[in-house]
């Protein structure tokens, strides 16, 4: 058992939240902006405590067939990265994103009695293998880019995918696959555990913290392939990610375009490989300094159960929206760590954050691509993933919401 990390009382940020746009492109958005201006009255009326109804898993289900809607609109197997609600389209398969969803609907599968998801799971990591790079890595960016090169980050996502199918299935395309990719981030992993080569063309820096995500997935392969120098290689990597932590927990190099003030989504990503790859270790400094983020972060959520967007070096809120994977990503962090730790007064957080996501969940839109779907932020016209709802967005808060329902 890992030792107390209980969480003090939150206090909740004080700094204004930004109230919905009111430029929405479609009938179901005006509608939906309508619903968060009374929303807002409403819990001003009230001090802040009213609380949106929500249903947890109608709210699962709805963000299920999102993604399968996702899957169906490229035609190959693979999850298209995000639907574009101005340009009312779908983008192409996401072999990134598409990799992590595997695990996702595997899970779905079992907990709901669907089997169609681990149909479709199966029909994920199939197309994952199909179009695995020679050297063992994956593809920068989505399938209908023209630049094909490797990548760190995009490798140990679809690790997860490939080493959740070997299990379901125990076929040996996919242990094969893990291997390839297993091996490959190895070696390409230098002395001091960080990596540098391989970095994403489509990412402003080079060097990342939040890459603790590929060394989560190499914990994992050291499990289900029996290999433990996957453990040493992710062990060196959560200890290279500890020296860009500054004294109060904020981590240094960890954006996709602005380290100064990182989203809440790499924040989380950074996070939970420590957690992860600390929990598989028995390394309880990085289980430690895991919880000291999550302490950080849950200091900074808002009364409605979302956090800022981005934070600064001092915690600070730097944004006025919030990007809503972060919020599901926190919530799955909060929820590992009470499960792990025993300390329940995790919980409360994780439950807020899923609230909010669930309360800006569309379920009624006519539309297929915004049906269940959850925003890159909120508003929809903030600075991540601007008026597109990304897949990843609907795998976290799947997620966030199958561990909640677990622990009840």
């Amino acid at each position: 058992m890992v030792r107390s990390h209980a969480m003090p009382g939150r206090g909740h940020a004080t700094r204004p939240t930004c109230a919905a746009q009111p430029d929405f492109e479609d009938a179901a958005g005006i509608a939906c902006g309508q619903e968060q201006v009374m929303n807002a009255v409403i819990r001003l009326l009230s001090g802040g405590r009213v609380r949106p109804a929500v249903d947890v898993r109608h709210g699962l289900q709805a963000a299920a067939e999102w993604l399968a809607r996702a899957q169906d609109a490229t035609g190959c197997g693979g999850v298209s990265a995000y639907y574009d609600a101005t340009k009312r389209q779908w983008t192409g398969a996401y072999p990134e994103t598409t990799g992590y969803i595997i695990p996702t609907f595997l899970r779905y599968a079992q907990f709901s009695g669907q089997g169609d998801y681990q149909e479709r799971a199966i029909r994920m990591a199939e197309w994952e293998t199909a179009i695995q790079l020679p050297e063992g890595g994956v593809r920068a960016g989505t399938l209908d880019s023209t630049t094909v090169v490797p990548t760190i980050f995009n490798t140990g996502q679809v690790l997860f995918g490939w080493l959740s199918a070997w299990q379901q299935t125990r076929d040996a395309r996919f242990r094969d696959s893990a291997l390839r990719a297993a091996d490959w981030l190895v070696a390409a992993q230098d002395p001091d555990g960080a990596w540098r080569r391989f970095a994403s063309p489509f990412a402003v820096h080079a060097v990342n913290t939040y890459n603790t995500r590929v060394a989560f997935a190499l914990a994992k392969a050291s499990q289900v392939l029996q290999e433990p120098r996957y453990l040493d290689a992710a062990v060196r990597n959560v200890q290279w990610a500890l020296a860009q932590m500054q004294p109060n927990g904020w981590l240094q190099n960890n954006d996709l375009e602005d380290n100064d003030r990182p989203l809440t989504h790499t924040i989380a990503y950074a996070t939970r490989g420590m957690l992860e790859v600390g929990l598989v270790a028995g390394n309880d400094a990085f289980v430690d300094a895991a919880a000291r983020v999550a302490r950080a972060v849950a200091q900074t959520q808002r009364r409605d159960g979302a956090l800022p967007g981005r934070l600064d070096s001092a915690w600070r809120p730097a944004s006025r929206w919030t990007c809503v994977t972060g919020n599901a990503q926190m919530a799955i962090i909060w929820q590992r760590l009470a499960r792990e730790t025993g300390e329940r007064s995790w919980l409360p957080a994780a439950e807020d954050a899923d609230r909010f996501n669930l309360s800006i969940q569309n379920l009624a839109a006519v539309d297929g691509g915004v049906r269940g779907a959850l925003p890159g932020s909120h508003p929809r016209s903030g600075g991540y993933m601007r008026n597109r709802y990304p897949n990843w967005a609907a795998k976290f808060c799947m997620d966030a919401l199958m561990l909640q329902l677990e622990v009840g």
